[in-house]
């Protein structure tokens, strides 16, 4: 006999306990991969070049490819972007003080001498390897039908991209220069307590 108390197995609950137990694998694989960060990118990377290989032996899915590169041109962007944009902390601050609000507004440190602000990532690094590494495979995924293979003249697809590219850049370094900030951790070291 069985009590009221004990739950019944219904197809249902199986479905939702072996999905639970596989996203609970994913997310151990995940945190298994956390710590090595070059590895991680040198598998993202393979899986691009077996991505561009995969494109210029059929010579087909130029359409995928280039999709594939406008959302890897969005990840890198949102990843060379500061979380807290001075510039739309400006734009903020002046439609502030127009619409009559408080104009002794604390502004951030903006001149050399004034206080060290990290610079903090609108896409951290683990979300941008996370990102490439899904859409990479998915793109991979794509070239296995032939529903994705649009017929396209691909030289305009590469010429629109490239032009694409340097203009985004461009304006991305003049962001850079305008608000004095590197993403980058570059130049020499401090070091606390060694000898210099």
């Amino acid at each position: 006999m069985m009590s009221s108390d004990e739950p019944t197995s219904t197809p249902l609950h199986a479905a939702q306990a072996s999905l639970s137990k596989l996203q609970r694998q994913y997310q151990q694989t995940l945190d298994r991969w956390t710590p090595h960060v070059l590895q991680r990118w040198l598998a993202t990377l393979g899986l691009l070049a077996v991505f561009m290989l995969r494109i210029v032996l059929s010579q087909g899915w130029y359409i995928v490819c280039y999709g594939l590169a406008i959302y890897l041109l969005n990840l890198l962007l949102a990843f060379l972007q500061p979380k807290f944009d001075p510039s739309l902390q400006d734009d903020l601050l002046a439609d502030e003080i127009e619409e009559g609000g408080d104009q002794n507004v604390p502004v951030l440190p903006s001149q050399r001498d004034d206080e060290f602000r990290p610079f903090v990532r609108r896409l951290p690094e683990w979300q941008f390897w996370l990102s490439s590494t899904r859409a990479t495979l998915v793109s991979l995924f794509c070239t296995l039908s032939e529903v994705f293979d649009v017929p396209v003249y691909w030289p305009i697809l590469v010429v629109y991209f490239c032009v694409l590219f340097a203009l985004t850049m461009r304006r991305q370094i003049q962001h850079m220069i305008k608000y004095k900030y590197i993403p980058f951790d570059i130049g020499r070291k401090a070091r606390y307590g060694g000898s210099k």
